[in-house]
């Protein structure tokens, strides 16, 4: 969860929503990424999403048992879904999402009568995930503000 939050920070940096991934197999980090809609311009550009591209690209498959995904947010539907369909085994996460969050905060995807259920872990190292996460929207309001205000 460490590399998942120092990716969030990385993306805060690039003015993108700070939400970082890791996708672990074997004890080893596959893949790695971070929030990158703005740089995009792609509204499918969460962390999540990419990470799961770039295991699937090194594992040549789409299928990723036996991997855990970390990720600093509660994934939202759409990741959820994206993360019950390649089959990822484990997600853990950070600070869960009252208002997107599909794995137990708004939805439980990972319940139900869909085909893969994976383990699901809230709440990990979320004090600095949710940190981030209101010191980068705090940033955002007082610079809409200060735009307001010229």
């Amino acid at each position: 969860m460490a590399e998942a939050i120092a990716l969030a920070k990385k993306a805060a940096k690039k003015d993108e929503v700070p939400v970082g991934a890791v996708i672990v197999r074997d004890g080893r980090i596959i893949a790695r990424a971070y929030n990158r809609r703005e740089t995009h311009r792609n509204p499918l550009a969460h962390a999540e999403i990419l990470a799961i591209a770039q295991a699937a690209r090194r594992l040549g498959g789409w299928r990723l048992s036996g991997c855990t995904l970390y990720v600093t947010l509660e994934p939202c539907p759409m990741c959820a879904g994206a993360i019950i369909n390649a089959r990822i085994d484990e997600v853990v996460f950070g600070a869960y999402d009252p208002k997107a969050g599909a794995f137990g905060s708004l939805y439980n995807l990972a319940e139900g009568r869909l085909n893969h259920k994976p383990r699901v872990t809230g709440g990990v190292l979320a004090d600095e995930a949710a940190g981030l996460l209101k010191s980068y929207f705090q940033g955002k309001r007082a610079a809409l503000r200060g735009a307001n205000s010229r």
